[in-house]
């Protein structure tokens, strides 16, 4: 039990630790778009880049860079960790899956309805999918302001409610903003991944292998239209989960999976991410009219993450467990559900890529970044405030043993 919930407790301590950067990067940048070195911040994000891959040549902004070129590589880290829960963790199985899936659906279909509802024939219609994300590290982090005054089970829950967040997410970038298509590079990239899949079919284990192969995978989906992140996912669950061990434990931890994900974590929560929040926080206040909060788009978002997530996590969460689909976690009160799913309403990293995706305009891009950090600080707030009236009763143990009994 101990080789089975290590990785969940590295992954929620990088978490933990990367999303204090991330909350730094979003402040740095929203304080350089509203102060006198806006200008430079501008020119910076603007600045050129130019990669080659041989022959292929690349020439970005480092905006573009950013979110083209090194979120395939959170993607890609978002992938393996699905692929990790699927195959070891609370994915693995259904019965103990059931209500974190089932609260995740209720968090992603709740809010797209509200969106949908307050924009039905407007323009901004197209980002339903905004508010539909959950920020792993933003609301772990929230939640480990509590300590050992939450159960391990709640902490699980949210984690594996994020995940199955993240699932949806990537299938909403790759089906809905997806705009033109080239079949022919889109064949390309689909051969790709059916070779990777036979290669792990083959017990081919070495990475650098599969990370040649993943390079042209992404080049394939940026040539093809599909959005170039999708490969990162795609190759994630071609990657073995089996190494050379003889024990079955010592083949979880010597797998490729396990070492790609080990090496490249702490890349992406110490830097990948807070680079994307340093380049895509930044919102200059001047750029929004007085009746921002009126528009349709920021309602929709706001009502979205901060009401929207809450009912249909804990709505669903109710009605799976009446149903007999599944049960609470372990020393999980209905009341601590509940204020946990407030959390999930805190958006940030997907939903502002998914809003880069979905409006082009700058305005509107302004309006929506708004629109997230506010609805993503009052769900947190309210999931704080929530948690600290229950903490006050009632203190947990923190260690695994005295939680769950083996």
């Amino acid at each position: 039990m101990h080789r089975l919930i290590a990785p969940f407790l590295q992954f929620i301590q990088l978490e933990y630790s990367g999303s204090l950067l991330l909350l730094i990067a979003s402040l740095v940048a929203v304080m350089l778009a509203n102060s006198p070195l806006a200008p430079l911040y501008g020119v910076l994000l603007h600045s050129p880049i130019a990669v080659a891959l041989g022959k292929i040549s690349f020439h970005w902004t480092l905006h573009e860079a950013v979110n083209d070129g090194l979120m395939a590589i959170f993607f890609l880290v978002m992938g393996l960790e699905i692929k990790r829960e699927l195959v070891t963790g609370e994915l693995s199985s259904l019965r103990r899956a059931l209500l974190p899936i089932l609260a995740a659906l209720g968090g992603v279909i709740t809010p797209a309805l509200i969106y949908l509802v307050l924009n039905s024939g407007k323009e901004g219609a197209h980002g339903w999918g905004i508010p539909i994300a959950t920020d792993i590290a933003f609301s772990l982090a929230v939640l480990s302001l509590f300590g050992r005054r939450i159960p391990l089970g709640l902490k699980v829950f949210l984690v594996t409610l994020a995940i199955v967040d993240d699932i949806v997410g990537v299938l909403v970038i790759a089906t809905v903003y997806t705009r033109h298509l080239n079949y022919g590079y889109l064949f390309a990239a689909i051969l790709l991944f059916a070779g990777c899949l036979l290669l792990n079919r083959a017990g081919i284990t070495r990475l650098s292998i599969y990370l040649s192969a993943g390079v042209l995978l992404w080049w394939t989906f940026h040539a093809s239209g599909v959005h170039a992140t999708l490969a990162g996912v795609l190759l994630a669950f071609a990657i073995p989960t089996t190494g050379h061990g003889s024990q079955e434990s010592s083949k979880a931890q010597e797998s490729p999976l396990h070492r790609l994900e080990a090496a490249l974590h702490p890349w992406v929560s110490f830097g990948i991410v807070p680079l994307f929040a340093f380049a895509n926080a930044g919102v200059a206040l001047k750029d929004l009219n007085s009746d921002a909060v009126w528009d349709p788009i920021f309602l929709g978002i706001f009502f979205g993450l901060v009401f929207g997530k809450a009912i249909g996590i804990t709505l669903f969460s109710w009605i799976a467990v009446q149903l007999k689909l599944a049960e609470l976690p372990h020393g999980v009160s209905w009341k601590q559900l509940h204020a946990v799913a407030w959390l999930g309403g805190i958006g940030f990293t997907v939903s502002i890529f998914i809003a880069g995706l979905a409006f082009e305009t700058e305005a509107q891009f302004a309006l929506v970044r708004f629109a997230v950090l506010i609805a993503s600080t009052a769900a947190a707030l309210v999931g704080i405030f929530l948690l600290t009236n229950l903490s006050r009763r009632s203190r947990v143990p923190e260690s695994f043993e005295e939680q769950v009994p083996i």
